[in-house]
């Protein structure tokens, strides 16, 4: 154990925190004279203290995190990066990934022997995690054992042993190809026998394979899987959270099968490898209905699968659940109540803007409102608004929807994506005819919006006359509420959104993060929280917008109105503990400038 100076025994720290009492401490020392046994491990063998208790108590005094093994996913393809003596040697076992890391859970950290060998095979730093030795020994026998047979392990692990054991039944089926000697990785995907992957994809194997991995994605709250071929691999990641994560990698012969029984549970050509093709899965898992739009596009190493999952009870949520501090929730409802005008969601994709225009549509959405959409494609079904699906084949584009919806007498129109110059000025003058139009554009904040439609080829006088608000927005991560503690951001990180630590009336400031535990897969953080920039059309930024003023212009007029930047929006929100801010500087640093 690693020692050091002014830490209070463990004995003395179990009767402070009501674990023991001071006659047991006094009894269990008694009988550990003579003995090897550890204090701790004593006195759970007496009864005196509960197991968990002890090692919780224990990690604190050692100023380690402590995981509870029997309750952790531990994720396989990262346990088994180690071999099976090494694990037994040194009584741990890796858990999963961190930034940059991977964390162990040992039974005594701070063993620097064991932390050398660990660097040595890992080839990255290693965070140490405490752990019980029982459970440690458990989760050796649990982790190993999936590895090899099936249904072996625990929550990610028994998914990840399941689909490796499937791959191997793959490989004995007899549907593949004889292996070529001068392939390093095995069978390459022009080794599996061709006219013979359409059967092969409809073996129960690779169909529970598939099946496997996106129930074990939904479990894990991914909103993407990423099937990726590599030369001598096939890598499957999970987008959590915004980022991706490496979950396993599976034999070069499984590609082919796979991504053809995903093309077959999208109704894709199978026969079809040169050219990108998209569609669609709809599943039901634990009595919820999930969407997934499937993307396959043709790459050097052979066609890449991506299903993007859409909870379709996710997206029928309020204003209220999206993160609107309440001077932007009276914001938005009051631009919302508008009988005409431009309401415009702009930033990156994945940042939110179909979820905030749907949440806008759920709650304008009554029997006395018409809304139609345009949409490319149609990702969430709503009760009570009219959707269509643009259909560029047959001719039915953004533009060509908009005319014929002005006749439909409708009072709400959403255009999924204003793109070019035509659908642009058509929706615009749905605007200015009596419609509220909601809208997206792909711009860095709010004030852009307007440099980037100037720049599509419509009037500034146009922008001005038609435009109520534009809102930006970003996806930050929320911290972890089982294993949040209070830390201290760098000081860098701090001074960018204009925060100096050292102002004295700064000092009594705590922020969050999480410390990593089984809840949030040791990331810190589970969930994702909205963050905002609204600029409000008034009557000075219309006059500048109509006098062409410059992008700089606008966002000084809008912030001398009181627009609270992208920025300021996040960073009071890592001020109440919902989010970090180094995911903060991930999420809304343009240009090297977050508070400007």
């Amino acid at each position: 154990m690693r020692r050091l100076s002014r830490r209070k025994p463990l004995g003395q720290l179990l009767v402070e925190k009501g674990v023991i009492t001071a006659q047991q401490l006094r009894d269990a020392l008694e009988k550990q004279q003579g003995t090897t046994m550890r204090l701790g491990e004593l006195l759970v063998s007496l009864g005196y203290a509960d197991r968990r208790a002890v090692y919780e108590t224990l990690a604190e005094q050692l100023g380690v995190p402590y995981v509870d093994l029997s309750r952790a996913d531990i994720d396989l393809n990262v346990a088994t990066l180690i071999p099976r003596d090494m694990a037994e040697k040194y009584q741990c076992i890796p858990v999963g990934r961190g930034d940059g890391t991977i964390r162990v859970a040992m039974a005594e950290p701070g063993d620097v022997m064991a932390e050398d060998d660990l660097n040595a095979v890992l080839q990255v730093p290693v965070e140490t995690l405490l752990a019980d030795p029982q459970s440690i020994k458990q989760a050796i026998e649990e982790v190993y054992g999936a590895a090899q047979e099936p249904g072996g392990g625990g929550g990610m692990a028994a998914g990840l042993g399941e689909v490796q054991d499937l791959a191997e039944s793959i490989r004995d089926s007899g549907l593949l190809g004889v292996q070529d000697a001068q392939e390093p990785g095995g069978y390459a995907e022009g080794h599996v026998v061709t006219d013979r992957v359409a059967d092969l994809a409809e073996e129960a194997p690779i169909i529970r394979m598939a099946k496997v991995l996106i129930q074990r994605a939904i479990t894990e709250n991914a909103s993407d899987i990423h099937i990726e071929p590599e030369r001598e691999n096939v890598r499957i990641r999970y987008r959590i959270d915004g980022v991706l994560h490496e979950v396993m990698r599976l034999p070069r012969y499984v590609h082919a099968p796979l991504v053809s029984r995903v093309k077959i549970m999208a109704n894709m050509n199978i026969a079809e490898h040169r050219v990108p093709q998209d569609g669609r899965i709809h599943v039901r898992h634990q009595n919820r209905e999930y969407d997934l739009r499937v993307s396959v596009v043709p790459t050097t190493n052979g066609e890449k699968a991506v299903m993007r999952i859409l909870d379709v009870q996710s997206v029928m949520i309020g204003l209220d659940k999206l993160g609107l501090y309440p001077d932007h929730a009276a914001i938005i409802s009051r631009l919302i109540r508008q009988p005409n005008g431009m309401l415009l969601s702009t930033g990156p994709t994945g940042s939110g803007k179909t979820t905030t225009q749907y949440a806008i549509l759920n709650t304008i959405n009554s029997v006395e409102i018409n809304i139609l959409t345009i949409e490319d494609p149609v990702e969430y079904q709503l009760d009570g608004i009219y959707q269509v699906h643009v259909n560029r084949k047959a001719g039915l584009t953004f533009a060509v929807a908009l005319k014929y919806f002005l006749r439909q007498d409708p009072d709400v129109i959403l255009v999924g994506e204003i793109r070019d110059l035509e659908t642009a000025e058509i929706a615009i003058q749905a605007s200015l005819t009596g419609h509220l139009v909601l809208s997206t554009l792909h711009t860095n904040d709010a004030p852009s919006t307007v440099t980037r439609m100037v720049d599509m080829g419509i009037e500034p006088f146009l922008i001005s006359s038609s435009v109520i608000a534009s809102v930006s927005q970003r996806l930050a991560r929320r911290v972890c509420q089982h294993c949040k503690e209070p830390y201290k951001p760098r000081r860098d990180l701090l001074l960018g959104f204009g925060f100096d630590p050292d102002d004295p009336a700064n000092r009594d400031v705590v922020f969050y993060h999480g410390r990593g535990c089984e809840h949030c897969r040791y990331t810190g953080y589970r969930g994702r929280i909205a963050v905002f920039e609204i600029m409000e059309m008034n009557a000075e930024l219309a006059e500048l917008i109509a006098k062409r003023a410059t992008h700089g212009q606008i966002r000084e007029a809008a912030l001398a109105n009181g627009m609270i930047t992208l920025a300021q929006d996040g960073f009071r929100k890592a001020l109440d503990g919902i989010t970090t801010v180094e995911d903060l500087t991930r999420v809304v640093a343009t240009a090297g400038q977050y508070a400007a």
